[in-house]
């Protein structure tokens, strides 16, 4: 068994906690963190060293920033877009090679505005990844893609979807980014075992009771190529720590995948 998570920490020295008590619940083989906004000589190493995990990252400060925990060693890791014109942006992508699986994750840009540069840096990023996928990974290959990804990619993923039309995480344009780039090879494992069941993975701290009333995103995924999304046996959210005083604004989703 492949067990498999994904969190965006939101400051991984503001979540110690929080994530060493998830890694000792939950004993995933690997856990994917994304916005951990610190420089890699500043990176908590010492206070995680409890969790028994090897700990990858790349970061920069008080923005961005992935990191990977695995029981494993990886066989390898490499950072950052390699491929396109433009910034490798690598304090928004780790890929490493975990039990000869590649497992890839990235902190997508949100975008901002829709009218801004950053927008369409986004849906360029998006477009830079699709070739990265063609360059380091196959389809017919078992592989998982996961992290933030700053798009919830149906209306069943975003509270009051017709509010949010203009919005960079639901714009049609930045949709269509994100499927293209899913289109390359890859089943979003949650939705293929939940079809119709509404779960947010994200909720906003400026909107007033957002977790109380469930006014929240699904903006963070686990994805697998065929060969992988066929092993996956099951996949869900973990709540409770949204819950919690000091949390992140997302939770933890994870996925297991009988290998």
């Amino acid at each position: 068994m492949l067990k498999v998570a994904t969190y965006n920490v939101n400051s991984i020295r503001k979540r110690i906690d929080t994530v060493l008590e998830w890694l000792k619940a939950h004993e995933p083989d690997v856990l994917c963190v994304q916005e951990t906004k610190v420089q890699d000589e500043d990176f908590p190493l010492l206070a995680l060293q409890p969790s028994g995990y090897h700990i990858t990252f790349r970061g920069m400060k008080s923005y961005n920033g992935v990191a990977i925990f695995s029981r494993e060693q990886p066989q390898s890791v490499a950072y950052g877009l390699d491929v396109g014109n433009g910034d490798p942006d690598e304090p928004r992508l780790i890929r490493a090679m975990i039990r000869g699986i590649p497992i890839v994750n990235t902190y997508v840009p949100q975008g901002f505005e829709i009218d801004s540069p950053k927008y369409q840096y986004k849906l360029q990023w998006y477009k830079r990844l699709r070739k990265y996928f063609d360059k380091h990974l196959s389809p017919e290959k078992p592989a998982i893609w996961c992290g933030d990804m700053n798009v919830a990619p149906e209306p069943v993923d975003v509270h009051s979807p017709e509010k949010h039309l203009d919005h960079v995480c639901f714009h049609e344009d930045a949709r269509k980014a994100y499927q293209e780039a899913v289109a390359w090879g890859f089943v979003d494992v949650f939705r293929k075992l939940h079809p119709d069941r509404q779960q947010f993975t994200f909720w906003d701290y400026r909107a007033p009771n957002s977790l109380a009333n469930n006014r929240g995103w699904r903006i963070d995924h686990i994805m697998a190529t065929p060969p992988m999304a066929g092993k996956c046996v099951a996949s869900d959210v973990d709540i409770e720590p949204r819950k919690q005083p000091n949390s992140s604004d997302h939770t933890f989703l994870w996925a297991e995948f009988e290998i």
